[in-house]
């Protein structure tokens, strides 16, 4: 705090930089992880794995590529040269939507469903060992909870 008692807004002070640092570090190295694994133990990327995760949570429905993007977290170019990797494997198909030709859609294939089997059992057990293992009930309660707080603010930002 500044001699007037009023934060700067240009600099985080001690203890938000304290919290800070480490928050930063973890979202950054996280994916690089979980990457690393799963192209090792399937060959899939982490973030075609989300794609699929969320196309796999959708009770066999085809998704319309906005919706997925949303789900995703990612933007419509990015989705879209990925579900193009992903078509090309026999992971996913892409249509257009019934009720209006201009939607484009994505589904899960058996072919993507079955590779999804094989690549769960790697993703989950390192989420266990890097996020939850570490963490007490309650810590894991707290993060859960604080997560859920601050995601749709960084959600509505993108």
């Amino acid at each position: 705090m500044s001699a007037t008692g009023v934060m700067s807004d240009r600099r985080l002070d001690d203890t938000e930089m304290a919290t800070w640092l480490p928050t930063i570090r973890f979202v950054q190295l996280l994916p690089q992880v979980l990457d690393r694994a799963l192209k090792a133990e399937t060959g899939l990327k982490h973030a075609h794995y989300a794609i699929l995760v969320s196309l796999a949570g959708q009770d066999d429905r085809p998704i319309p590529m906005t919706e997925l993007a949303q789900i995703a977290g990612l933007s419509r170019s990015r989705l879209s040269h990925a579900i193009d990797s992903l078509e090309e494997r026999g992971w996913v198909t892409r249509t257009s939507c019934s009720s209006d030709k201009r939607t484009l859609t994505a589904a899960l294939t058996d072919a993507g469903r079955e590779l999804l089997r094989g690549a769960a059992p790697v993703h989950v057990a390192q989420i266990r060992e890097l996020v939850f293992d570490p963490l007490t009930e309650d810590e894991r309660e707290q993060l859960g909870t604080i997560l859920t707080k601050l995601l749709p603010g960084v959600a509505a930002a993108l």
